[in-house]
């Protein structure tokens, strides 16, 4: 068995500092299938989510907490009473709860933001964690902006709150401030520093506002901490957190330089980033490390002659390690019902016979449009006709008139509460006119904040992926649609961004975190 000591605990907040981040919002069947999906990749902690911001948030942490079962489930809470009370309601009924208060702890923010001494925040800090103690041994301290706080100051906040009874003291890099090796020389100094800091786990959280997040997160490992908060495809406030699949795959990697290990499943890392990509419809970068659709692909000839003599002239980890298949088996129209139940198992979904037999009759009419059916086409399929919940906007119909001799015309028939409304409009190009209608028809004027569109396989009969954001208030949200036209995947997109608006919860103002 592996020493323990060198064991790493893989903290990940998708689901809290990730979904903050403009575009991401998830409603709670959403956050909870993606909770199972953590619990899947082998994450010791998924921090929910912060249950004081809203009801909307609460429920989907309290709902998290009651149906993970191997995973540890966080709530994230600021110091005060009300708060810890509140996040513990939400987690209280989770296998392994986790209660993670914060506060600040540098004179910048003490200043401008907290309107608070030193002794103040220390005082507090102390009585936050003696009162989540009253409710759970597991209790994390995080010290905001520690990166920039007074490091003698910050060792009494440290061996303080370890005093108190927290067993994991984050240390977070909440602006992405720090370079990789003062990063490491500052947890250094904690330890030469605390005295009682062999008690608990230290924890970092890197942002990654000058790129260098998860050399920042690693550095902090090296020099002892054993616990890194991060997200899958790096999201988060800002330029994002740590990547989850790049910190893995750097400690997997290369165990001659980390000796370290984690209880991560990585062959569910691509899964778990593809997953995330159906939610949210935000794609990673092509060029994005482990996840990335280049991240494999070798385009120079000398690379290609390297790989087929032998794969480690140029590829250090192999697709299969993070879960990317070599064999992308191609369905077509003739493929039965047993061939893809069996290929959905395969993929990773558990569905049941009914499930199944929707999969299958979207399967066949997109084979009688397509020769060939890849995985992508399949996960597709699943993400629009299966885990999307009924919703209050449904299209039923389009046609468009366009070309360089006509006005584009767009005809939207659709379902509203059960109700059938059919508009005809114009606009200056096809798409336009499709949008113009919907807003026509639904009366949900939000600004259109970016407009995406992108092949999920290679050829011109690929199915089409199109990602809308629209703007709500101060958030950004974003709608997802394929189709193998697409226009019709335009106007699922621009539908399912208005149906992810009418689902959000209200945030309670003031209670947002971005705490590293």
């Amino acid at each position: 068995m592996k020493s323990n000591k060198n064991r790493v605990f893989i903290f990940d907040t998708t689901l809290r500092d990730g979904e903050q981040s403009p575009g991401f919002s998830m409603n709670t069947d959403e956050k909870l299938r993606f909770a199972k999906q953590l619990e899947k990749l082998g994450v010791d902690i998924i921090e929910a989510g912060f249950p004081i911001a809203s009801e909307g948030d609460f429920a989907a942490v309290r709902r998290i907490a009651e149906e993970i079962k191997k995973s540890q489930v966080a709530g994230l809470c600021r110091t005060s009473i009300g708060d810890i009370n509140r996040a513990w309601d939400a987690i209280k009924n989770a296998a392994f709860p986790r209660i993670h208060t914060f506060i600040s702890t540098s004179d910048i923010h003490l200043k401008h933001m907290l309107k608070m001494t030193r002794p103040q925040v220390l005082k507090e800090a102390r009585a936050a964690v003696r009162h989540a103690r009253g409710f759970t041994g597991n209790v994390e301290f995080s010290a905001q902006d520690a990166t920039r706080t007074d490091r003698k100051y910050l060792c009494e906040i440290v061996e303080a709150v370890i005093d108190e009874g927290a067993t994991t003291v984050n240390i977070p890099d909440t602006v992405g401030y720090a370079m990789p090796e003062e990063f490491g020389e500052l947890i250094a100094y904690l330890f030469d520093n605390v005295g009682n800091i062999e008690e608990a786990v230290i924890s970092v959280h890197s942002h990654n506002d000058l790129g260098v997040a998860v050399a920042t997160s690693l550095a902090g490992l090296k020099a002892g901490a054993r616990q890194v908060e991060c997200t899958v495809n790096g999201i988060g406030e800002r330029a994002g957190n740590a990547s989850l699949e790049e910190v893995v795959m750097a400690l997997e990697t290369r165990k001659d330089v980390w000796g370290l290990h984690t209880n991560i499943n990585t062959k569910q890392i691509y899964h778990s980033s593809r997953l995330l990509t159906d939610i949210t419809g935000v794609q990673v970068q092509p060029n994005k490390a482990i996840v990335g659709a280049n991240a494999f692909a070798h385009e120079a000839g000398i690379h290609q002659d390297g790989l087929i003599k032998e794969r480690m002239t140029y590829e250090i980890m192999t697709p299969e390690k993070v879960g990317v298949s070599d064999a992308n088996i191609v369905l077509g129209k003739h493929s039965g019902r047993h061939a893809i139940r069996e290929h959905l198992k395969k993929l990773g979904f558990d569905l049941d016979r009914e499930e199944v037999d929707t999969v299958f009759k979207r399967f066949k009419e997109l084979a009688d449009i397509k020769k060939e059916i890849f995985d992508e086409d399949i996960e597709a399929i699943i993400a629009e006709d299966i885990f999307r919940k009924p919703d209050k906007y449904k299209l039923l119909y389009l046609n468009v008139v366009s070309g360089n001799a006509a006005i584009p015309t767009a005809t939207v028939q659709m379902e509203i509460d059960g109700n059938v409304v059919q508009q005809a409009h114009f606009g200056v190009g096809p798409v336009d006119a499709i949008f113009v209608t919907i807003k026509r028809i639904t009366g949900a004027d939000y600004k259109l904040v970016k407009y995406l569109v992108h092949a999920i396989t290679e050829g011109t009969d690929a199915q089409g992926v199109v990602t809308v954001q629209l703007r709500h208030g101060e958030r950004i949200i974003s709608g997802r649609g394929s189709d193998s036209d697409v226009l019709v995947a335009s106007a699922k997109a621009y539908i399912n961004a208005l149906n992810r608006i009418e689902s959000l919860p209200t945030r309670n103002a003031g209670t947002r975190s971005g705490i590293a």
